[in-house]
């Protein structure tokens, strides 16, 4: 950062800092929705039986972002980011081909393991970057091109990897990655620049455990909870899970108020602005996933559309989203959060209930605009609010706030899917069984074994659309909640830190 004339100016060779990090994060963050599509195949390739062991390929990748982006706040205190990116990027290309090349499941399971470890690292340093770089009045625009990265590169993962699949083996979903992982390393290695003395920053060890304990077990037991082939909240592992979770995640709370140095400063939690912004987030967060979770179910088991249509069907709302956020960013820099924020809920609100009147006759056409308004909608909310809170911590805290953000994100996704997840299961088995009884009771005459069946799989089928549109409303009411929330937000610029002086500086790029 330079200073012109009592004024901010972000200097070009944070650009190229920037656009270096950037791309490293949009293929760290592909790759984590990449391989959901490409699951059966894994299965018959490696002879897997159970779907539950194959979908460690995804919650396994979530629960080792879920652990490590805690110790982030503290990794991007004590070291640069020419030394944090490079150990990221190397960690993920690695994984990467390990993934690639892997001539067995558990080498598979090991490099996307790896994978995660640095792409968790990757998020957090970028936003940390953006918000260290740019001046309060010009973040949003900064902030909407990582909103471009975090929402648009996800969103085509599904509609890219259907393509592959139909047209090549799984293993290409690693090979068309790790050669841009490679080029970015490269690229890191001679561009990027230390620009910041070491700081003596102790870790706590025992911060460490319980956080992998406290958050590992919660996105743990809600990933397992969410998954209907393990048993769902029948399954024994939720609760303990869970419960060693909790346990350990208020352990690890205290103790970060007993800290000099806490590996994850609760402490940002004091900022009015930045507490609303998480809850909103976490609220808007959970609703989100409503359509990534359910829509597929609807498109390929009900409908019986095939892989690469519903991925397509969702990539018009992946694009306008893509296309959004720089133009958020700069409307937020120009009118605030609240504005946006409002407008944007009002679409979501609007559009999610149009999906909770879903039917059998629904036409791909209108399910297309529905979906793409309603990626619209989500498009002016989740940054401007992220950012807003962001923006009234002071520097120190930055870390602690970016840290607690794409934790937050990783465990109210969990919660979200399980939630949604339970809600359709409850709900369908009540429709089915109300279906049945009705069914039966009109029927004259007693029906055949084969009349029964197909019975059967007819009510089904209509049960499930019934307990998606039930989940669905679930979600209108979730994104209800941060609509209120969203009333009381602020327009925010960074508060007074009287502590500056005891603390440890934060760095630039």
């Amino acid at each position: 950062m330079e200073n012109i004339n009592g004024r901010s100016k972000t200097s070009t060779s944070t650009f190229g800092i920037i656009a270096i990090l950037l791309v490293g994060a949009f293929v760290a963050l592909l790759s984590n929705t990449l391989l959901n599509i490409a699951l059966p195949s894994i299965m018959k390739d490696f002879n897997i039986e159970s779907p539950s062991t194959v979908q460690w390929l995804t919650t396994g990748y979530m629960l080792v972002n879920g652990v490590m982006i805690p110790s982030t706040a503290f990794l991007i205190q004590r070291f640069s980011v020419r030394h944090l990116f490079l150990t990221a990027i190397t960690l993920f290309t690695l994984g990467t081909i390990l993934g690639g090349f892997a001539p067995s499941f558990t080498v598979l399971l090991l490099g996307r393991m790896v994978q995660a470890s640095g792409a968790a690292i990757m998020m957090p340093l970028l936003m940390n970057v953006m918000l260290t770089s740019f001046p309060v009045e010009k973040r949003g625009g900064a902030m909407g091109m990582f909103g471009l990265v975090m929402i648009f590169a996800p969103a085509i993962g599904p509609t890219l990897s259907g393509w592959i699949i139909e047209h090549y083996e799984w293993s290409m979903l690693f090979h068309i990655i790790w050669p841009i992982g490679l080029l970015v390393l490269i690229l890191g290695f001679f561009k990027l620049k230390d620009k910041k003395e070491k700081i003596a920053i102790s870790v706590d060890t025992l911060s460490i455990i319980l956080s992998i304990f406290g958050f590992g077990g919660i996105l743990y037991g809600f990933s397992t909870a969410g998954n209907t082939n393990q048993g769902g909240w029948h399954n024994s592992e939720v609760y303990i899970s869970l419960a060693i979770g909790v346990i350990a995640l208020t352990w690890f709370i205290t103790r970060q108020f007993k800290l000099k140095q806490p590996m994850l400063d609760f402490r940002v939690y004091k900022y009015p602005m930045f507490a609303l912004a998480s809850i909103i987030s976490v609220t808007v967060n959970m609703a989100m996933f409503s359509a990534m979770l359910l829509m597929p179910i609807y498109l390929q088991n009900i409908r019986g559309i095939s892989p690469i249509d519903s991925g397509l069907l969702m990539l018009p709302g992946a694009i306008v989203m893509g296309i959004m956020s720089p133009i958020t960013g700069k409307l937020f820099d120009k009118f605030g959060p609240k504005v946006l924020s409002l407008l944007g809920l009002t679409i979501t609100i609007v559009t999610t209930y149009t999906f909770s009147r879903l039917s059998m006759d629904t036409s791909y056409q209108t399910l297309i605009l529905m979906y793409t308004f309603r990626m619209f909608g989500m498009s002016m909310v989740m940054m401007p609010i992220m950012t807003n809170g962001l923006n009234q911590l002071p520097m120190r805290y930055t870390p602690h706030g970016t840290a607690m953000n794409s934790t937050l994100s990783q465990v109210s996704g969990a919660i979200g899917t399980a939630l949604l997840i339970t809600v359709m299961s409850t709900r369908t088995e009540t429709h089915g069984e109300n279906m049945m009884q009705e069914a039966l009771a009109n029927l004259t005459s007693k029906p055949s074994a084969d009349e029964l069946a197909a019975l059967k799989q007819q009510i089904m089928g209509q049960a499930t659309i019934e307990g998606i549109n039930d989940s669905f409303f679930v979600s209108v009411g979730i994104i209800v909640v941060a609509f209120v929330l969203a009333l009381f937000v602020k327009r925010t610029k960074p508060a007074a830190d009287k502590d500056a002086d005891k603390a440890p500086a934060t760095q630039s790029a």
